[in-house]
């Protein structure tokens, strides 16, 4: 696939090693030709250096031939120019990306559409609702839904008492009266483990687990985990994501936000209805414990600066906060975060690659999920007429090793997927791979 992406930004960079590294050709544009140098010294593509909202430029980058042009530059303005001429140039899809929530408003997407911008991508919204799931499911350490929830994916540590400790999957299920849940991965350490029926948990395991959204109760009390209630939070950052954050929260929850900006804290106080915001250093100890720090069961770091994130996270642990998460922009931190004791991790990179990954498959994906700290991602697929994975029972289609297929949804019905399952047209699939292996596994779905 030919891919063109407008900004050479955090997101920009992350999207062209991505597709590069799954056998994409990338052409990158930038205003900054510093940026572009980088660019080209670490990864194999091609790079325009100019503005992507000038029709000189996107014609230098061959958008023409391009099937999909993606516009992630720092203004949402230029990123919406892009699409709309890189359409009427010759781009197969454009994806646009966003800063404000009034632009995914469902009655004026056609709208949208019919001037060149196909789809739009709003990281900040998206890194604010994966927050609100995550205070919903306070045992898992990262969560995700697909087919509307009738199926569940979630992240679970291990403790030491828990009733899978030193067990077999296969000794696991031989125990449990029906199979309602499957793990597609396990992360120890720095290893990523996609699990046999041979493999056993160890305490401190990083576990995924599939299951059906009714079962999640009976999959937290085997691991150990133990899940709470939530009354009181502290979000430190007073960014897009905290202001999103704090709007979807203040209704139901006692929220304070933390910001040492004032006139950052003026405007989030005339938009904040129901939450306290408070002007003051949040990387001050002494002020979070005298803001009461000590009280509250969620602590949610999202500043501009990923180590005050991960320090104030440690600092609210220490001091008794339950759920911490954590604003983390730079990839190589991410694993680090969690092995020192930071819960939850949100990156925008990987939350923007989860949802432009779809785009660049032949197969049908209503869904893709990065993981966080993981070689693993994860898709939901729907199965067309004719498709290779309906031929045969899924235990003798011979998947390359580094593949499971977690559980389908058929009609309204959830089920996990075993070796004896036999896929149907219609089904939606979830499957876990390993990154390099994605178009291997397409090719069961085209």
């Amino acid at each position: 696939m030919n891919v063109v992406i407008a900004g050479a930004g955090a997101v920009g960079m992350y999207l062209a090693k991505m597709l590069v590294d799954n056998a994409h050709n990338v052409t990158l544009i930038d205003k900054d030709k510093e940026r572009l140098r980088i660019a080209e010294s670490h990864i194999d593509l091609m790079t325009v250096h100019g503005s992507s909202s000038l029709i000189s430029i996107l014609k230098l980058a061959e958008v023409n031939k391009s099937d999909l042009l993606i516009a992630v530059t720092s203004d949402h303005d230029v990123n919406f120019i892009s699409c709309i001429l890189g359409k009427k140039l010759g781009a197969r899809t454009t994806i646009a990306r966003i800063d404000d929530a009034e632009y995914l408003i469902p009655s004026e997407q056609e709208v949208y559409k019919n001037i060149g911008v196909d789809t739009m991508i709003y990281p900040e919204r998206i890194a604010a609702l994966e927050i609100v799931e995550l205070l919903k499911q306070t045992g898992a350490t990262e969560t995700f839904d697909f087919s509307q929830g009738k199926l569940s994916l979630l992240q679970l540590r291990i403790d030491e008492k828990a009733q899978v400790l030193n067990k077999t999957l296969q000794e696991i299920s031989k125990s449990e009266k029906s199979l309602d849940y499957r793990a597609v991965a396990i992360k120890r350490g720095n290893e990523t483990i996609m699990p046999t029926g041979a493999d056993e948990f160890l305490p401190n395991d990083q576990v995924y687990v599939i299951t059906k959204k009714e079962k999640i109760e009976r999959l937290l009390a085997i691991c150990g985990v133990k899940p709470f209630s939530i009354s009181n939070i502290m979000i430190l950052g007073g960014t897009k994501i905290g202001k999103r954050t704090a709007i979807e929260l203040e209704d139901r929850f006692n929220i304070k936000l933390i910001d040492k900006k004032m006139e950052v804290c003026e405007e989030l106080a005339s938009v904040l209805k129901n939450t306290l915001v408070i002007n003051a250093d949040g990387t001050d100890i002494e002020i979070l414990r005298d803001e009461g720090l000590e009280t509250m069961d969620a602590f949610i770091a999202v500043s501009d600066n990923t180590e005050v994130n991960i320090f104030s996270c440690l600092l609210a642990k220490k001091n008794g906060v339950k759920k911490t998460i954590a604003l983390v922009e730079d990839i190589e931190f991410i694993e680090l975060s969690q092995n020192i004791g930071v819960d939850t991790i949100i990156n925008k990179k990987l939350i923007a690659a989860s949802y432009i990954h779809q785009f660049t498959l032949d197969a049908e994906v209503t869904s893709s999920k990065c993981l966080n700290g993981v070689e693993a991602d994860v898709y939901e697929f729907i199965v067309k007429e004719g498709s290779k994975i309906t031929e045969k029972k899924v235990q003798n289609l011979h998947f390359p090793k580094g593949v499971i297929i977690g559980g389908l949804v058929r009609e309204d019905e959830s089920n996990i997927v075993t070796g004896n399952t036999q896929i149907e047209v219609g089904d939606h699939v979830v499957v876990f791979a390993i990154p390099a292996l994605i178009h291997k596994v397409e090719r069961y779905f085209h």
